[in-house]
């Protein structure tokens, strides 16, 4: 897979990013060998971009992260590695203390003697004032200089949502890198469906299931119909998905491969797009009312 540049942040990173927190057994047990034979094929198949937080898992993310890539015995900078501060097992702390102690907890979880990028998690669920004013000041002293330089998007770029395209002019012209996550909308975009917790309203997950069975009657997974279309906008750096065994990478990095030699479904892609037409760019509220 052909790199491509983060914003003005000097990094280079997949198309393909490696979400983790399928590590942190989020989702089911992930055996220690498998976890590390996912991470291998990742960096054997050209994923050089690994995403992790001390909340996935309580912690656990970022501790199996740290071992698969130690084990895997690659260069240090052959991959890139962002990790979060702010939301944990126990709540929400974006105190400049807490941040600060939060890198450095990090940091010896996974290992590492730094890692490239350091977000912010979830900051819809705070004051925002804090974040301005106390948390942001906070990491730019711990980065030693200037400004954000990078945002984290999730559910807002799919067949399904593509809100985030207003936004990428923007940002470009900040020079601010764009990463965007859940490519299947946290599982509405698959054949299993969405798990009972998802907050989507129903009358998008009716209409997702519709759509999944239309893929499924053509005998084309709507997963990578949704994976490929994803990865069409070179404004976006890279798509975290969450991955835990050496499958599922290999199944992501086919569709971003397909999508570069020939390209993406046209007939399918117009088909589930009219599906979906009635509950474009729907979403779910997320976060605190801010004043």
């Amino acid at each position: 897979m052909e790199l491509r540049e983060l914003g003005g942040t000097g990094l280079r990173v997949s198309p393909v990013g490696f979400g983790a927190s399928p590590l942190g057994n989020v989702f089911g047990d992930i055996p220690r060998d498998v976890a590390r034979a996912t991470v291998r094929r990742a960096l054997d198949l050209g994923i050089n971009f690994f995403d992790t937080s001390p909340y996935y898992g309580g912690t656990v993310s970022e501790s199996v992260l740290g071992d698969c890539l130690r084990f895997a015995a690659v260069p240090r900078d052959s991959f890139v590695v962002a990790t979060k501060c702010g939301r944990y097992k126990e709540g929400f702390d974006f105190s400049a203390a807490r941040v600060t102690r939060s890198i450095d907890e990090s940091l010896a979880r996974l290992g590492l003697d730094y890692v490239d990028i350091l977000h912010c998690h979830d900051i819809e669920f705070t004051n925002l004032d804090q974040i301005v004013n106390e948390t942001i000041p906070a990491l730019q002293k711990i980065k030693e200089s200037g400004r954000p330089d990078l945002i984290l998007s999730y559910c807002h770029y799919g067949i399904n949502d593509t809100a985030l395209l207003n936004s990428l002019p923007y940002l470009k012209s900040k020079g601010v890198g764009v990463i965007s996550a859940s490519p299947l909308a946290m599982g509405l975009l698959t054949d299993n469906g969405p798990p009972d917790w998802h907050p989507a309203p129903e009358q998008l997950k009716l209409a997702c299931r519709a759509a999944a069975e239309h893929c499924r009657k053509k005998g084309k997974p709507i997963t990578k119909l949704a994976m490929k279309y994803s990865l069409m906008s070179n404004e976006i750096s890279t798509v975290l998905v969450g991955m835990n065994s050496p499958e599922q990478v290999e199944e992501n990095v086919a569709a971003a491969v397909e999508l570069s030699t020939s390209g993406i479904d046209e007939e399918l892609l117009h088909e589930v797009e009219e599906i979906l037409e009635h509950v474009k760019n729907l979403t779910w509220p997320s976060g605190i009312q801010q004043a």
